[in-house]
């Protein structure tokens, strides 16, 4: 048999990130960031204000009050977006909008909550749209209060300055990023794609959800939870209807799905009963005299997942990761082994799930077998962990309801409650 550590090993020798391409910013959500990227411009790219106001001088409005306010000549507005704004003088005062550059002359801008307005009514909550009152841009404002120099101020380049880096290589480029790019200038971004992952469960008994089912058969879920899995991963995941047990059939549905493959998962056929036909159907597809292709199907020293399969198919070497049919081992396979492989074409540094030490909440011990390295479904919380549901390969509910796996080492046949055992976070 082969280790856990062992398969995993062979696996992630045989993935390679996926080549860099140069993509617009929206269809490089998701994708990892290939070279660091350094600041243009500073941002903002100019003294701005950062409310609805007015731009004054400190020494105008000092010792400003609600019984003493400052009288100032308002002598236009400052909008967002205005090239040559007004230029604000001994005893005058710009309004000037949340965004707006500041205006030369202007030292800090005063809230318009703390002025009357222009209406010379006391204060106001707010300013009058400038299309319903245009005279409101001239006239005299009153100031109820004093303000310190650069109050309410944006300085140029207070959140990054041309030249710092912006993003680092390795990043994930997810909305916040996206925006930082969009920010500075950047309308493209070099990255790693994501890879396209197709996933094909195989069976006769398997019918499609929403479909009427028959003596002896069973919904297909293993191709919805694995291809959910994938675009959890990170992946662009595509899902194949469930293919009956037909060898013939299998090979060709494979075949076509080549072209859009960066990665293939095949779930079910790949134990030893007379129906399993997936490595009957794999050892020709594609190809069969390109060089270093071929799946190599194996046993496993774990529970669940025994039966594993792993090669290369078809001209281009597509990777092809056979997985058992049993829903629990299917996916907790996908979590040891499809996971990392999706995240090494990503590019990712760190390709593995979080793993930490964790108390044992348990009405009794938990028992593997020898030799076994054991992987059970269980749920996390402050430092302690508990099982949900038993060992059986089939237990879809208790699946839905975990978020660990709880690790038992192949050399341990009982785990006692309380005991400090391994947990891999799902979540």
């Amino acid at each position: 048999m082969w280790s856990v550590q062992d398969h995993l090993d062979d696996v992630l020798a045989a993935v390679r990130p996926l080549d860099p391409i140069e993509l617009n910013l929206l269809d490089a959500q998701g994708c990892v960031l290939v070279d660091d990227v350094t600041v243009p411009l500073s941002l903002p790219p100019f003294d701005n204000s950062s409310m609805d106001g007015y731009a004054v001088r400190v020494t105008d409005v000092a010792g400003a009050s609600e019984e003493f306010p400052a009288v100032l000549e308002v002598v236009g507005d400052v909008a967002a977006g205005q090239a040559d704004p007004v230029a604000v003088g001994p005893g005058q005062a710009a309004r000037i909008m949340t965004g707006a550059p500041l205006p030369p002359g202007a030292e800090t801008v005063v809230p318009v909550e703390w002025t009357d307005g222009g209406l010379g009514e006391g204060p106001v909550s707010g300013m009058r749209a400038r299309s319903l009152a245009p005279e409101g841009a001239l006239g005299q404002v009153h100031v109820y209060r004093p303000a310190e120099a650069r109050a309410h101020v944006r300085a140029k380049g207070s959140d990054v300055r041309a030249g710092d880096r912006a993003l680092e290589a390795g990043t994930v480029l997810g909305p916040p990023q996206i925006g930082l790019l969009a920010a500075i200038g950047r309308g493209t971004v070099r990255v790693r794609p994501r890879p396209r992952v197709v996933v094909l469960s195989t069976g006769s008994e398997l019918v499609q959800p929403d479909e009427q089912l028959a003596a002896g058969q069973i919904y297909d879920s293993n191709s919805f939870a694995l291809t959910a899995a994938a675009r959890d991963a990170g992946a662009i995941a595509y899902r194949v209807g469930a293919v009956a047990d037909d060898a013939e059939n299998l090979r060709a549905t494979i075949e076509d799905q080549l072209v859009r493959a960066d990665l293939m998962v095949t779930t079910g056929g790949v134990s030893v009963g007379a129906y399993d036909v997936v490595k009957e159907a794999l050892a020709h597809v594609g190809d069969e005299d390109e060089a270093g292709s071929g799946v190599d199907f194996r046993k496993l020293a774990m529970q669940p997942g025994k039966p594993q399969g792993f090669g290369s198919i078809g001209p281009e070497h597509t990777p092809l990761l056979a997985l058992p049919g049993n829903p629990v081992s299917s996916y907790v396979s996908f979590e040891l082994f499809v996971r990392p492989a999706i995240r090494t074409l990503m590019g990712l540094p760190d390709v593995h799930r979080p793993t930490v030490t964790a108390t044992l909440d348990a009405d009794k011990a938990l028992t593997s077998p020898k030799g076994r390295r054991q992987f059970l479904r269980g749920t996390y919380a402050d430092g302690s962990v508990a099982p949900v549901g038993g060992s059986g390969s089939h237990l879809v509910a208790a699946l839905a309801h975990a978020d660990a796996l709880i690790v038992v080492p192949e050399d341990t046949e009982s785990v006692e409650p309380g005991a400090e055992v391994e947990v891999v976070l799902l979540g």
